[in-house]
């Protein structure tokens, strides 16, 4: 193998950077006609409309900072103004771009400072006339007057694009006055970086303006969605282009080649079988299992082997090098921070070690089932299996899952009333406080929800309401508090109403509310239409009134001016891929436009609302943690445990497999023990009734020593402690029930009763009443003998005598 075979390549392109690749930037040009253009023909132009200005006064100091901009020019190398503006170092000195003419008029005795700022004037002039063509750095810089700058250049290149521009923004409520004059100075900035109207701006130029501003950490970076946004809706970017900067700044889907090469394998016909064998697995795999299967491989095999065995280039592996391979695979490293915010590593165990194992032994079994039908190009790295068969049983560790989860679902299922209350709560206080805040003056102070809080005067119009917290110091965002606190109570609801999968969740549309006509009834009843999602099989589930204004209130909170729900773009970060726009029910408003929840925010939002319940939990003493695939399984625990039968909570959840529906169900001990008491039941009806004789004194106090006695009205009760009562305090009917014999005139006299109810049932015609009446009756009975039993003296028989007479022996 060659030195070029293990070098190690160089590190992957970042998303980013990709994303740029995609959409290139137009590259500066050399010259172009305007910047040959001579000195009188240059004047000459600032001298006619649309540059000449309306005052004289302003039209001759134009004319004069651009006779002094000129001449400062030709004293420059170049053929060109551009050249001459590059040569003198202007550009890239950004703002201290004045210092190089100042210096150039004291040496001539020209400087006044009139003459510094007409200068100013003019080379804003001369950008807008395209003469010179300043560069991006130079602009972010702000080397530019703003408003000079940008009042000039709508005037004189491109008006009807900039009016259109102005137009398209004012026309949209949610677009402030500054995030529609930051849209104009940019697209100013690109006309005057690379000519043109607005019309010639690319995506790779919005691309490039943005990283300029980022890097140069411009403090006006508001409004960048925006304005990409509204170059698209003029049509700059052609019907193809994404609908939202969002969607440029992705990538997409990454090939097998480039999955591999995050990794940076040095060895390159390793690399290279990895790739080639991702690529026959791709058609049968998602996105999502495709990256994985390249990270088990890529990551956790073969780069971790050549960490560790650098050099390696075979996938015949020694035994010691596969045995000490696996067992750094049991263990992973984490970093964690301590209460001070120190970091430290810890060492935990792996839990889905064996789920890592499997793909390395398929990968090895693929190798050599496929040599056999293609030898030419695979039977080279035919290799024995490092990984048994043994290795990746999955058994015990299925079992130990379904106990974990089982456990966790045990203990958040009584507690999710607490949950639910909490966020119901805390969404009602938010919007107390919001409207309060609306209603009250700026440096006003208002009271709602129990706090006391003062709204702050702001300058710029966003849209939000501030106000300050007198007991903390802070200023809050009332705004965000509401909109947090109302998409947190909207994913729980409809997750514990549904249990449905939180990509399932986010798929939700306007269009999933369908409504059914019942066959028999008529009655029309709405239904959730779940599209397909892990199964890519759709279901439909009811939707209860609880659940129906939970979703009304979604959909009046995101219905836009119009009435209609609008169309978002929605990002699958497992598949990397964008769905067209659609009207989805979890979308909020974000920096002037509407965006999609995703998977990330709900969690956030649920770890928060969870903090303010204050619900520890036992296991880590820390506050408890929802996700949302809990609530999935406490909805599926719920409904069996409630009677619904098991294969209907299959169709509901929408599992394939009813084993799979009955691992998400946890076991309660209270659910073993009335199980087992109706066993016990049925048992006792099968079997003979002599069976069941009334226990001695001896063997009733033998029993009761192993329970707590429990008083009761007419006697003692046997039940066992902490057990619920099965006859619901009928003590008369239960066995275990001991009667006192100092209360046997009391159940003489229900007895009497009870005949006497039974007489009158019968007198009634209540067949019903008087058969449970009877069963009563027999066991007021059944108590009266027990005590007349135990109340009976006793007989002394006395010692038996020896007969005299003496038995002939047998057989005599």
């Amino acid at each position: 193998m060659t030195a070029a075979d293990v070098a190690r390549p160089a590190a992957p392109p970042t998303r980013r950077q990709l994303a740029r690749a995609g959409f290139p930037a137009r590259l500066p040009a050399g010259e172009w006609p305007a910047s040959r253009q001579s000195r009188s023909e240059i004047l000459a132009l600032l001298a006619c409309p649309p540059f000449a200005l309306a005052t004289v006064s302003g039209q001759r100091r134009r004319i004069r900072g651009a006779g002094l901009l000129l001449d400062w020019l030709e004293d420059q190398a170049g053929q060109t103004w551009q050249q001459r503006w590059l040569a003198s170092g202007a550009d890239t000195a950004g703002m201290a771009w004045r210092q190089e003419t100042d210096r150039w008029m004291r040496e001539r005795g020209q400087y006044t400072q009139c003459a510094h700022l007409v200068m100013s004037a003019a080379l804003a002039a001369l950008i807008c006339a395209d003469i010179v063509r300043p560069s991006l750095a130079w602009f972010v810089s702000g080397a530019a007057s703003h408003g000079q700058f940008l009042g000039t250049m709508t005037k004189t290149r491109d008006p009807e694009g900039f009016a259109r521009l102005r137009a398209l923004c004012d026309g949209d409520p949610a677009v402030s006055q500054t995030v529609s004059g930051l849209a104009l100075h940019r697209a100013a900035v690109l006309a005057g970086c690379h000519g043109g109207t607005l019309a010639g701006i690319t995506i790779g130029d919005v691309l490039e303006l943005l990283q300029a501003e980022q890097g140069a950490r411009v403090r006006r970076t508001a409004g960048r969605s925006v304005f990409y946004r509204m170059l698209r809706e003029m049509g700059a970017f052609g019907d193809q282009a994404p609908a939202t900067l969002r969607e440029v700044g992705t990538t997409g889907q990454r090939s097998p080649a480039e999955l591999i090469d995050r990794y940076q394998i040095a060895c390159r016909p390793i690399r290279d079988l990895l790739v080639e064998y991702l690529r026959e697995r791709q058609p049968a795999l998602d996105y999502t299992s495709l990256e994985s299967l390249a990270n088990y491989l890529g990551k956790l095999f073969w780069s971790d082997l050549e960490r560790h065995h650098p050099g390696i280039d075979s996938l015949h592996l020694p035994a010691d090098t596969a045995d000490a391979w696996k067992q750094r695979l049991r263990t992973v490293t984490k970093t964690t921070r301590d209460g001070s915010g120190g970091k430290s590593e810890v060492t935990l165990p792996r839990l889905n070690f064996r789920e890592c194992l499997t793909p390395v032994r398929a990968f090895y079994l693929d190798l050599a089932h496929w040599a056999v039908e293609d030898p030419a190009r695979w039977s080279r790295w035919v290799a024995p299996c490092p990984v048994g068969a043994e290795e990746i049983s999955r058994r015990k560790h299925q079992r130990q899952r379904k106990s974990r989860m089982d456990a966790r679902t045990r203990e958040r299922l009584p507690v999710l009333p607490v949950l639910v209350q909490t966020v119901d709560r805390h969404r009602k206080d938010t919007a107390d406080r919001l409207a309060a805040a609306r209603q009250a003056a700026p440096g006003g102070t208002f009271t709602a929800a129990g706090q006391t809080l003062t709204r702050s005067a702001t300058t710029r119009a966003t849209g939000k309401v501030w106000a300050d917290d007198p007991v903390t110091g802070r200023r809050r965002d009332l705004t965000l508090e509401e909109d947090h606190a109302f998409w947190a109570w909207a994913a729980v609801e409809v997750l514990r109403s549904t249990g449905i999968r939180v990509e399932e969740l986010l798929e939700l549309t306007h269009h999933s509310l369908v409504q059914y006509r019942l066959p028999t009834t008529g009655e029309l009843v709405p239904l959730l239409q779940i599209a397909p999602s892990k199964t890519d099989a759709e279901r439909l589930l009811l939707v209860s009134p609880e659940l129906a204004d939970v979703l009304s209130a979604i959909i009046c909170r995101i219905r836009g001016s119009s009435g209609a729900v609008p169309l978002v773009a929605a990002y699958d970060r497992h598949e990397c891929t964008w769905s067209p726009p659609a009207p989805v029910l979890f979308q909020r408003r974000v920096s002037a436009e509407n965006r999609a929840l995703n998977d990330h925010a709900i969690r956030q939002l649920l770890t928060a609302a969870l903090a303010r319940t204050g619900l520890i939990d036992s296991a880590t003493g820390k506050p408890l943690r929802y996700t949302p695939h809990d609530f999935r399984r406490l909805f599926i625990t719920d409904a069996i445990l409630n009677g619904l039968p098991p294969h209907i909570a299959q169709v509901i959840a929408g599992h394939r497999d009813i084993n799979v529906t009955l691992g998400y169900k946890a076991v309660y001990p209270d659910e073993a023990i009335q199980a087992h008491l109706a066993f016990l039941a049925r048992r006792r009806a099968l079997r003979p009734s002599e069976e069941y004789h009334a226990p001695t004194d001896q063997e009733w106090q033998e029993f009761l020593g192993h329970f707590e006695l429990r008083k009761v009205a007419t006697g003692t009760c046997g039940r066992a402690f902490a057990t619920p009562c099965i006859h619901e305090h009928s003590c008369l009917r239960c066995p275990l029930h001991w009667p006192d014999p100092a209360q046997r005139p009391r159940i003489a006299e229900i007895r009497g009763n009870l005949i006497a109810r039974i007489a009158e049932a019968e007198r009634e015609g209540w067949p019903g009443e008087a058969e449970g009446l009877r069963i009563s009756l027999a066991g007021a009975e059944d108590k009266l003998a027990q005590i007349d039993r135990r109340s009976q003296t006793s007989t002394d028989l006395g010692m038996p005598s020896v007969s005299t007479h003496e038995t002939a022996p047998a057989g005599s």
